[in-house]
């Protein structure tokens, strides 16, 4: 039985299917977690229900109860909802742990350090923890706040990573790493459809099977996961093209990555959806919704 300790009082916003793996890992490590349920699907309450969180009547009680708040939203929303915590009047430790640039990590530090609490940067790899091995917590910032988070996360199937240095280096890996590793799906989506379009695509699956296994390319089943994922990879292809910005590099992949995942927005949490309707959708000239679309 795993002893939950008060005092280590943790605050989860938002909890969907990333956000609870990581307010689960904090459960399994002793924390006792808490979340606003109000405004929430049916879904996200089982969800939360599941894996033990508390709920808070509303962000005044949560911010009151906790010691330390995770953030674990789309990038877009990362800003605005660490304003509402600033104005709530939070003075514990905050932990960022969207897909932003370092540029915004910043102006989120910003608006919480001005309230008196103490901001980390934290960075995930990896698909939402479940086992060990999979997916790691990067973190960076003030130390003692870094050292509290990552304890937070031991002997979990989050690990946590220390780095040394000011905040925005956690935000600044995570992107990097993302922007090989899903623009890939993108490049990959991008050549299915042109093989598509000349009549070449079972021709070309079959290359890269042989010559690039295990690739995004070498089977459109690969990219079905993309599709239901895309709606959330599009606002992070914008906090990636905004850090290449920051440091003079080339912006267009990430634009055109975005580009792509939003052709696949339709398909959000869509686990049925398949890679031919998504080469399909990629190979429209306008966007679905858009007039003359189908």
């Amino acid at each position: 039985m795993v002893h939950r300790d008060v005092d280590r009082s943790v605050g989860v916003l938002h909890p969907g299917s990333m956000g609870a793996s990581v307010a689960a890992q904090a459960v399994a490590g002793g924390a006792e977690v808490r979340w606003l349920p109000r405004g929430r699907s049916a879904a996200t309450r089982r969800r939360a229900d599941g894996i033990g969180l508390r709920a808070a009547a509303d962000l005044g009680e949560l911010v009151e109860s906790c010691q330390v708040i995770l953030s674990v939203c789309p990038p877009a929303a990362a800003l605005d909802v660490a304003r509402e915590v600033a104005r709530a009047g939070f003075r514990g430790v905050y932990v960022d742990a969207n897909a932003v640039s370092p540029e915004r990590m910043a102006d989120i530090a910003e608006v919480l350090t001005a309230g008196g609490a103490s901001v980390v940067d934290g960075g995930i790899t990896g698909p939402p923890p479940r086992e060990a091995g999979t997916s790691r917590l990067y973190l960076s910032g003030d130390a003692p706040a870094v050292a509290r988070v990552a304890g937070l996360f031991q002997a979990t199937a989050l690990a946590p990573f220390p780095l040394e240095g000011p905040i925005g280096r956690a935000s600044a890996l995570k992107l990097s790493f993302a922007s090989y590793n899903k623009i890939a799906y993108a490049l990959a989506a991008q050549a299915c459809a042109l093989a598509d379009g000349h009549g070449v695509l079972d021709e070309l699956i079959d290359l890269a099977a042989g010559a690039l296994p295990g690739t995004p390319l070498a089977g459109l089943e690969r990219l079905a996961g993309a599709g239901r994922k895309a709606w959330r990879w599009e606002p992070e292809m914008g906090e990636i093209a905004r850090a290449c910005a920051q440091v003079g590099l080339p912006t267009g992949f990430a634009e055109a990555a975005a580009e792509t995942f939003g052709r696949w927005e339709a398909h959000k949490d869509d686990g049925t959806v398949t890679g031919a309707r998504l080469i399909a959708d990629l190979r429209r000239t306008e966007r679905p919704g858009e007039p003359g679309t189908a």
